[in-house]
């Protein structure tokens, strides 16, 4: 029988307090050290000890190679994750490792570990638990819920139920010492594909009432190469007075591509429906659809690492890799 692979990666679960605040500091060995339950087939493996405030995509990339070089020896893998950011890495390792043949479970804490309450703990043995037990893909594992990587979002700053599937049921849950799948998780054809081509440069903008069009302007002259925008309910932009579309009307015309997301966490953004979006859909504006803000950026990036071509993005962006796009 294969072993399990914890990989640490630093985060508040292997946090120590320090003279400038809590880091990172405890090896995963030392972590599993903490759980009372069986870790004999488990092996260790430390990638990083970071807040999650500092994982980037150079972390991705390093974390997707581990695991991809790692599957072929293990059952299952856990990454001792931050919780600040796990959102952001369990989206963009879904598309990196696409069809990945064993479950990678995300999990982490809101306290560290060595506190004798510590949620660490727990989320640690339920994310094991669930790694024998869970098919092949990627999640998290928190506050005794199973999510898809892709559809997470974390929702609280300090509360054990610190993460929620975002239009998408939760696939499993933790009930004394045992998973138990609620749902199954999208079914990935094609094969594992592994692809770590990612093109960073990709900014997230949330809209306020009153905010500047020349924000957008600036972009390129940045560097970025796409753009996610957190508009108003299902797709709305300023049109008068500060008018958004023309600015990202240049934007598209340019060949930068955007999305529209939505600042609602639940259901889909539809930016065709009112006049205020109806002339960025026209002119070629890609709707994030009932996509988490998180798994837009991270797609986007992924996009982009595959292809400059507008028409091809469109296509990729608009179709459902992972379970991150509903039908």
């Amino acid at each position: 029988m294969k072993k399990l692979l914890l990989i640490g990666t630093g985060g508040t679960i292997a946090c120590l307090p320090t003279e400038e605040g809590l880091s990172p500091g405890t090896p995963a060995c030392e972590l599993l050290s903490f759980l009372e339950t069986d870790i004999s087939d488990i092996c260790c493996h430390d990638l990083f000890a970071l807040d999650s405030s500092n994982i980037q995509p150079e972390e991705w990339r390093i974390m997707a190679r581990c695991i991809h070089e790692a599957r072929n020896d293990y059952s299952g893998i856990v990454i001792a994750h931050g919780t600040d950011t796990m959102a952001y890495s369990s989206s963009m390792l879904t598309f990196i490792l696409r069809g990945i043949e064993i479950p990678i479970v995300f999990t982490g804490a809101q306290y560290p570990i060595y506190y004798p309450d510590s949620d660490g703990r727990t989320n640690l043995k339920d994310a094991i638990i669930a790694c024998r037990s869970l098919k092949g893909g990627v999640y998290v594992c928190f506050g005794g819920s199973i999510i898809l990587g892709c559809r997470t979002v974390k929702v609280r700053t300090t509360s054990l139920n610190a993460f929620e599937s975002i239009n998408y049921p939760y696939i499993g849950v933790l009930a004394n010492g045992r998973y138990i799948e609620l749902n199954k998780p999208p079914e990935i054809g094609g094969g594992y594909v592994f692809n770590d081509s990612i093109e960073p440069n990709v900014a997230l903008i949330k809209l306020i009432p009153g905010a500047n069009p020349s924000l957008f302007e600036a972009l390129p002259g940045c560097g970025y190469k796409g753009l996610v925008v957190e508009a108003f309910g299902l797709g709305g932009v300023h049109s008068i007075r500060r008018d958004h579309t023309e600015s990202l009307v240049k934007l598209l015309k340019s060949g930068m591509p955007v999305v529209l997301s939505s600042q609602c966490l639940y259901e889909k953004s539809t930016p065709a429906v009112y006049e205020v979006s109806r002339a960025l859909s026209d002119a070629g504006v890609l709707s994030a659809m009932d996509m988490t803000s998180e798994a837009a950026v991270t797609k986007l990036m992924w996009t982009l690492g595959q292809t400059e071509s507008l028409d091809e993005i469109r296509k990729i962006m608009g179709t459902d890799l992972c379970g991150e796009l509903s039908p």
